[in-house]
């Protein structure tokens, strides 16, 4: 039997080798010239269809099929009373690409999946018709709300992140400018070595410059994208500095030095509000445990001398 194995794999063996060898005395040559070609001129391009079927099934099939449905919903709705939905996603960075009408398209179709969802879902269960139309009214109610959760939610995040990165990009800026650059060169030098929300902001910033609009007027629409203090309060001071003549870099320094102070009152409040935040799980979780172990073994003593 061992001999017949090793027989076995010998066979194997060879003709893998002169499969390989094969392969290599026909084939080895236009291989060895391909790669040389495409070291030299580089990979040949790729088809579009080949880069479509790149691409997972969401984004080939279920996210054109939704913005074709939403498109479509979008032509019933009014564009009247969409200010507010376009500020909240400006702030939000605009997420998924959405304007404040396909938004709202959105709301309506969670909307009326959770409804329906809500209340097959209580049918199956077994429940009255007015129990289910109690739950389809709480579903409909958590579809609507669900995508200004999620909008608001990535609005705080960048705001988090501007706050966070606001001191370090006014440290640079301030650097560059006392260093003899002017001040959108000092946010050429930001963009480049800097990477975040705030970083890709200034670019837009410099992009509208260079298409013609006034510093004065992209600076104060990026503090309007944004909504937050500390770099509103930087943007006014730098445009009354630009009206009134007076020295940047000194702007820059007290703007800086202030941004510095409120990142750390910051940091602090956080550190204060952790021992209340940790109260609850700890009065929930840890503390019965704790007990459980601490007077279990008494209280399985005293109901045995008690005969319990």
């Amino acid at each position: 039997m061992a001999a017949m194995a090793w027989a076995l794999i010998g066979v194997f063996g060879a003709v893998f080798s002169l499969t390989l060898f094969l392969h290599r005395s026909l084939c080895g040559e236009s291989i060895r010239m391909s790669k040389r070609v495409t070291e030299v001129v580089g990979a040949a391009p790729v088809s579009i269809r080949q880069q479509e079927l790149s691409f997972p099934l969401l984004h080939r099939f279920i996210k054109p099929m939704l913005a074709g449905a939403a498109k479509a919903l979008v032509r019933h709705i009014p564009a009247a009373g969409t200010e507010t939905l376009e500020k909240r996603l400006l702030e939000a960075g605009r997420p998924w690409n959405l304007s404040a009408r396909e938004l709202l398209a959105v709301k309506y179709v969670l909307a009326g999946l959770g409804a329906l969802g809500f209340m097959e879902l209580w049918k199956l269960a077994g429940q009255t018709p007015m129990q289910s139309a109690v739950m389809a009214f709480l579903g409909c109610i958590a579809g609507w709300l669900a995508p200004d959760a999620v909008v608001s939610s990535k609005a705080r995040q960048r705001r988090q992140q501007v706050e966070k990165s606001l001191p370090d990009v006014l440290d640079l800026i301030t650097v560059c400018v006392e260093a003899g650059l002017g001040f959108d060169a000092a946010l050429v030098k930001v963009v480049e070595r800097s990477r975040g929300v705030l970083a890709d902001e200034l670019f837009q910033v410099l992009q509208e410059i260079r298409m013609g609009k006034s510093r004065r007027e992209a600076l104060r629409e990026m503090a309007d994208r944004m909504a937050v203090d500390d770099l509103s309060n930087f943007v006014g001071s730098v445009i009354m500095a630009e009206q009134l003549g007076i020295s940047i870099g000194n702007v820059l320094r007290s703007q800086s030095k202030e941004a510095r102070q409120k990142r750390r009152q910051r940091v602090e409040e956080t550190a204060m509000k952790a021992p209340v935040k940790m109260l609850l799980p700890m009065v929930m979780f840890i503390f019965p445990a704790v007990f459980i172990v601490l007077l279990g073994p008494a209280a399985i003593q005293i109901m045995r001398a008690f005969g319990f």
